[in-house]
């Protein structure tokens, strides 16, 4: 018989964590708001009482699939414990009650209790902890504590061709015989008589499933382990973590771009996991909207149900074109027309392409194969030609201007020439070794990413930031953690939270995977 009639604390020192509710409870809310759990249910049956409490652990998110198994395991638990003690010699004799403990988490929560309660650094399929002592004469007994990884079952699972439910039924029989004094780990002959116990449980209860123990056993001795420690959260397995942010913010250039400046299949995947978690991904980059949207479409992740779009927020220009909500602008900052003619008659006369950035066009005095790369390479709007400084400057609005040159021409004159005459007119910015920028001053994506929180009303704790350049310190000194991939710049690694790979190892797509959930 099934039903939910108690909500006082276990006597397990596990259960008193904070756990989050499935159900409803009436009249005992309270109570249940107070100890923060989750119970399922309680089994009892008149010969032996059997009390089971099945917990889901509060960091494993909602899932649908997740809570249709524990909604049958809460009398799967109860017929296990049942059988378990009805075939045990030492069973029942004596005791009026049974209580046991089940808890359904991710790895990285097995994986503590393993290293707390077994010493081994690492996530398994399941982990028991006994509360009962033998000797003791008591009439109700605390049995102990399962706890199986969700995330291990599901891999698992799809491993040997069967369903979670049967996985997580194979693993709660396993954490069940250990409460019961079977140990595999002990030698083979042990394995092997704890199997046979298995094999009459799962027989007898018509489960699926044959010979985990001894695999098991065979596993652990010779340490084919499933995991190794790492805080790294493997691929498709974001679903049993909650988030830590609501936004990530990502600089496209050394970022979410390899040194060739395409983005990876495995930085496109993780970002759309991390979008189908809830996780909202903001561009904030140097370059111009176009040029972002060009990109995503590449991976299959732009348009209305992608990551970017005309309608979504984004920082774009180094924070001298903020979008909000809807994609409406509610920023734009221009650049010095003093400035700007200075330069475009620098560019003429020292024949340095310059290209001017007037929001979603590119301008150029000149052609050059500098210029078209911005377009072939940085994925740029084409630039349009217009060969008069005058013409130039009336055809549109500024808002920044990039000199290409080689990477020695930018550090040995561009920069030094650049730095002394914009005085406080400008700002020089330099992105990659072979690019100046000038912005207007007081321009920073950190600035930008400020307002654009300001406007969607979340705070700075509630975003992770990735980049590389020194455009990036900002944003990185502002977001709750800020991630330098191991490229960047060292003004950039020395205001990070954390180091991490590079652009050409999927450094922004493992960040994703370590630290936003």
């Amino acid at each position: 018989m099934c039903g939910v009639n108690r909500l006082e604390p276990s006597k397990s020192a596990l259960f008193g964590r904070k756990f989050h509710a499935l159900r409803g409870y009436g009249r005992r809310d309270a109570a249940r708001a107070l100890v923060r759990r989750r119970v399922l249910a309680e089994v009892k049956e008149k010969e032996l009482e059997l009390n089971v409490r099945l917990t889901i652990e509060e960091e494993l998110p909602q899932d649908h699939e997740i809570s249709c198994v524990a909604e049958l395991l809460t009398v799967d638990v109860g017929s296990a414990l049942n059988l378990a003690f009805g075939g045990f010699k030492d069973s029942g004799g004596g005791f009026d009650s049974v209580e046991v403990s089940v808890l359904l988490c991710n790895d990285e929560f097995i994986r503590k209790r393993n290293k707390e309660w077994r010493d081994e650094d690492r996530a398994t399929g399941v982990v028991s902890k006994s509360r009962h002592v033998p000797d003791l004469k008591v009439s109700n007994v605390v049995l102990g504590d399962i706890v199986i990884s969700v995330e291990t079952a599901v891999r698992q699972a799809q491993q040997r061709g069967h369903t979670l439910l049967d996985e997580i039924r194979l693993l709660m029989v396993r954490g069940l015989l250990h409460l019961l004094r079977f140990d595999h780990e002990i030698s083979k002959e042990a394995a092997g008589e704890m199997e046979k116990e298995e094999d009459r449980l799962l027989d007898s209860l018509g489960w699926k499933g044959k010979g985990l123990v001894l695999n098991a056993y065979d596993a652990e001795t010779h340490g084919n382990f499933n995991e190794k420690p790492d805080d790294r959260k493997r691929e498709d397995r974001l679903r049993f973590y909650k988030p830590k942010f609501r936004y990530i913010f990502c600089d496209m250039d050394g970022t979410l771009l390899d040194s060739r400046s395409l983005m990876s299949s495995t930085t496109a995947r993780a970002l759309k996991e991390a979008s189908s978690r809830g996780v909202k991904i903001i561009i904030a980059t140097g370059k111009a909207r176009p040029a972002v949207m060009r990109v995503f479409k590449m991976v299959d992740l732009a348009g209305k149900d992608g990551i970017v779009s005309e309608f979504s927020p984004g920082v774009f220009l180094q924070g001298l074109l903020v979008y909000g909500i809807q994609g409406r602008e509610i920023c734009r900052r221009n650049l010095d027309q003093d400035v700007c003619r200075e330069a475009c008659v620098y560019s003429l006369e020292n024949k340095v392409p310059l290209i001017a950035f007037s929001k979603d066009r590119c301008l150029s005095l000149f052609d050059h194969p500098h210029v078209d790369s911005m377009h072939t390479v940085y994925h740029e709007p084409k630039a349009d030609i217009i060969p008069s400084v005058e013409h130039l400057l009336a055809a549109a609005d500024i808002q920044k201007l990039v000199f290409m040159d080689t990477a020695e021409g930018v550090s040995t004159a561009l920069r030094p020439y650049w730095s002394e005459a914009t005085g406080d007119r400008a700002t020089v910015v330099q992105t990659v070794p072979d690019m100046l920028e000038l912005v207007p001053p007081g321009t920073s994506k950190g600035s930008g990413v400020k307002m654009l929180l300001d406007h969607v009303g979340i705070t700075p704790k509630e975003i992770m930031a990735i980049g590389d350049g020194e455009n990036d310190v900002e944003m990185l000194e502002l977001a709750g953690l800020g991630v330098c991939l191991s490229n960047g710049a060292e003004k950039t690694k020395a205001v990070a939270n954390v180091i991490g790979a590079s652009n050409d190892e999927d450094g922004a797509a493992d960040a994703i995977y370590r630290y936003a959930f």
